[in-house]
């Protein structure tokens, strides 16, 4: 899939867990961990602007797309 999740770069520029992530933003760990992997077919804008109020960022640090 040319759409990657950079959620593992910024939880370590961060120094922040992926369960605290979890924990604040209300998903549990094996949801947030389908799209930490790259697993995850679709995201939620309200999911996507939770991930990014708390880790300060915004969208397109999260994701990114690489042509095949």
């Amino acid at each position: 899939m040319p759409i990657s999740v950079k959620l593992d770069d910024l939880l370590h520029e961060r120094r922040m867990t992926l369960t605290e992530l979890a924990d604040r933003v209300g998903l549990t760990l094996a949801n947030l961990s389908i799209l930490k992997t790259g697993k995850a077919k679709a995201i939620r804008f309200s999911t996507l602007e939770a991930i990014c109020r708390e880790l300060d960022c915004q969208p397109g640090d999260l994701l990114g797309y690489e042509d095949e």
